[in-house]
């Protein structure tokens, strides 16, 4: 095994942050739209929370921004334009890995390195959870969080009832993305070694393929 310096620091505090942040806030936001159901805190409680939690989480996704701007890794994260139809093979053998591969011992067709982290698959999903999707969720949010103070954009997207029901449907999305994600990470050489590596910072791959 040889040990590849994948995560630094900012962004593994970053990761655990958001991943307890994403945890706490999909329990407060079942509370306010079930509280017939789950009765954890009180409904002005969970709220609270809840607000609390989306602002610690909107400052956090700002220091990602900058961090991977500042430091120009935020390349990391965009389908090679160049090479659109070698992309699209490499994103075809990640999927066949995944559905087929895995379960009959065949090695993993990406093999990362800090400038290139991700695999296709990877690419393009983190890309539109991070530039879209998590935009649209921080947005929607705040509409909800101060209707009156926000009501003129309220308006232009359609209503109240329009951004509670793209808020809703995000976090759907957002909740199955969390158990799809902590299962990928249990795929590595050994099931911790993924999240042993966003705790330590080192992936470890086999020799191998270090060349």
């Amino acid at each position: 095994m040889i040990r590849i310096y994948l995560h630094p620091i900012p962004i593994r505090i970053w990761h655990w942050i958001n991943a307890l942040g994403f945890i706490i806030l999909i329990i407060t936001g079942i509370q306010v739209r079930y509280g017939n159901i789950i009765k954890l805190f009180s409904f002005e409680t969970a709220v609270d929370i809840h607000s609390w939690t989306g602002f610690i989480l909107i400052a956090n996704y700002c220091i990602w921004l900058f961090y991977y701007l500042l430091t120009f890794k935020i390349k990391i994260y965009f389908p090679p334009i160049t090479h659109p139809i070698q992309f699209t093979k490499d994103s075809i053998r990640q999927a066949k890995f995944y559905g087929y591969g895995i379960f009959v011992g065949d090695p993993n067709p990406h093999h990362p390195t800090p400038d290139n982290k991700f695999n296709p698959m990877q690419k393009i999903s983190y890309l539109m959870i991070m530039a879209s999707l998590i935009p649209v969720q921080i947005i929607t949010g705040l509409f909800l969080w101060d209707p009156k103070l926000f009501s003129k954009w309220i308006n232009l997207v359609g209503g109240i009832q329009i951004v509670d029901m793209i808020h809703v449907l995000l976090f759907i999305f957002f909740s199955a993305f969390i158990v799809v994600h902590f299962y990928l990470a249990t795929l590595g050489h050994t099931p911790l070694a993924h999240i042993k590596a966003m705790i330590t910072g080192y992936e470890e791959e086999e020799e191998e393929h270090s060349h």
